[in-house]
């Protein structure tokens, strides 16, 4: 049963049933629609602000583990950078340093290194650009590897120039000398025999029967094979390469010929006494960059430590004379 109001009307000092206008009715149901709306506003945003949707959740989880994989991403680049750095370093203050070579500056290993520290910048930006920064990072340190490996390439190619340097170096005696009694004359000022007047005598003479084996004392090409006006009769010179060439003299017969390539201990010709020399002996000079050095101190691949000492007093204590 429906319930009805009353009111005391004062115009007519009696009371009368309350009836409420249609717009009042209307306005007091909107007002409660509308403010069914707001509540409903605010009660979702609260739930949204602090209980997270399942999407958002997954969300929220996939970034944490984007994150987690940047940190890992960024410690293993970090570590390659160190391994990159320490290679780099050997690279030029010890594989170069043996074989004389120029180090390898920064600016021509990667173009895309920066002077400041790659990871003090990471740490300092946003989450954004982490991702491209790493990456960045990464084609920098791909880089230097392809680099390095193209240094390494030519260090390789630095190891068999240096085999082949070693193995072109004069460093044995030219004629059998085991007992170190050949050397009849040393390297320096000499007696002329022909002149008798003092002479630079630019090289060692060593004597030997007429037919003994003269050896190449190493690899090389031949410049010079035969007989000239020069004083050294039958003689070849050969083109050891980096800078060293050697003179052989007064042979009886040369064996080789201008244009060939002679390797260390190949017989080149035999000992005679033709050009200007007073007996069979072999003349043998060392030039290095065009000036003669004393060979004595080439004679190390077939010589102990005491047999040099022995026969640096040889032939710095030879004959005042030489031979040719």
């Amino acid at each position: 049963m429906k319930k009805l109001k009353f009111y005391y009307n004062t115009q007519t000092l009696r009371y009368e049933k309350l009836v409420t206008p249609l717009h009042v009715k209307l306005l007091r149901f909107f007002g409660f629609i509308l403010a069914v709306f707001v509540f409903a506003f605010i009660i979702i945003s609260l739930v949204f602000r602090f209980i997270p949707s399942p999407q958002l959740k997954l969300a929220e989880l996939k970034y944490e583990k984007m994150r987690q994989n940047y940190e890992t991403l960024a410690s293993q680049t970090r570590n390659l950078q160190e391994e990159m750095s320490s290679l780099e370093k050997r690279d030029n203050q010890v594989y170069r340093s043996i074989f004389e070579a120029n180090p390898v500056p920064d600016s021509a290993r990667a173009k895309l290194i920066e002077k400041k520290n790659e990871f003090q910048k990471i740490a300092v930006i946003n989450d954004e650009e982490l991702g491209n920064e790493l990456a960045n990072t990464l084609n920098n340190i791909s880089a230097r590897i392809k680099y390095q490996y193209a240094s390494y390439d030519e260090i390789e190619t630095l190891i068999r120039n240096q085999s082949d340097k070693l193995a072109s170096i004069p460093a044995i005696q030219p004629v059998s000398n085991r007992d170190l009694t050949r050397i009849a004359s040393g390297f320096g000022v000499r007696i002329d025999p022909v002149y008798g007047t003092l002479k630079m005598h630019k090289g060692l003479d060593f004597t030997a029967p007429q037919g003994t084996p003269i050896y190449a004392t190493g690899n090389g090409k031949v410049e010079m094979a035969g007989f000239d006006e020069s004083g050294f009769g039958n003689h070849v010179i050969i083109n050891n390469g980096y800078g060293y060439e050697t003179l052989f003299g007064h042979m009886l017969k040369v064996k080789v010929h201008e244009g060939e390539r002679v390797k260390r201990g190949e017989i080149i010709g035999w000992v005679g006494s033709s050009g200007k020399s007073t007996g069979p002996h072999c003349h043998y000079e060392v030039h290095v960059n065009g000036q003669p050095v004393d060979p004595v101190y080439f004679f190390y691949n077939d010589l102990t430590p005491e047999q040099f000492d022995r026969i640096l007093k040889i032939a710095s204590t030879g004959s005042a004379k030489s031979l040719d």
